[in-house]
């Protein structure tokens, strides 16, 4: 059976995002795969609770889909975080709702992949930045692989978002039918790096 794929995506901005308009538009249609606007969906942020946690019930893996803002993320995915993932159904003794599910992040940023580094400009790696994430994804017993993460984004051309957006359609395509080896994953600083494997 094919795995259900939820993408919830916020960005504040996404008309003036031509990075995150290329990943958008190359999503695959198909009835396994869910795309959520936050910002489409709740403009006034005011977030339908069991409607989200319907949603999530519904879906085998889970991805937040958004721009680095400020090394974190946008605040209506922020809202989302600290009101669907519920105690007692998200987390604690009784909240099992999302155990085994996978979750990951797609990450837009202008700054370069040698920037996300010790000796680079932001000083940490970007699964260090993500690590408060991580941690609430192990908190919920969920399974948190690397992100997919697109660097440079303010310097690029037309063709490079694309690029970019094809190999993202290949990525959720080979999530939609392929079961992933978290062990494996695990070892890439990037899902782009692991994925590279698997399309040789």
């Amino acid at each position: 059976m094919p795995n259900k794929i939820l993408i919830i995506f916020a960005h504040p901005l996404f008309e003036k995002s031509n990075a995150n308009q290329a990943l958008v538009r190359h999503i695959p249609q198909s009835e396994n795969i869910t795309f959520h606007d936050l910002y489409q969906e709740y403009p006034e942020f005011d977030i339908d609770l069991r409607r989200e946690q319907e949603l999530l019930l519904l879906h085998d893996i889970v991805i937040w889909h958004h721009p680095m803002y400020w090394y974190s993320c946008p605040p209506l995915l922020k809202q989302w975080i600290d009101i669907v993932l519920e105690h007692g159904w998200a987390y604690g003794r009784d909240g099992v709702a999302l155990k085994g599910k996978l979750l990951l992040q797609v990450i837009t940023t202008g700054g370069i992949r040698e920037n996300y580094n010790p000796g680079g400009r932001d000083r940490f790696t970007m699964m260090q930045l993500l690590e408060p994430f991580c941690q609430t994804a192990r908190v919920c017993n969920m399974r948190y692989i690397p992100p997919f993460v697109v660097h440079g984004t303010h310097s690029m051309q037309q063709e490079d978002y694309n690029s970019y957006a094809k190999k993202y359609a290949q990525m959720l395509q080979y999530l939609e039918y392929k079961q992933v080896d978290i062990k494996e994953v695990n070892k890439y600083p990037y899902l782009n790096d692991w994925l590279e494997t698997k399309l040789i």
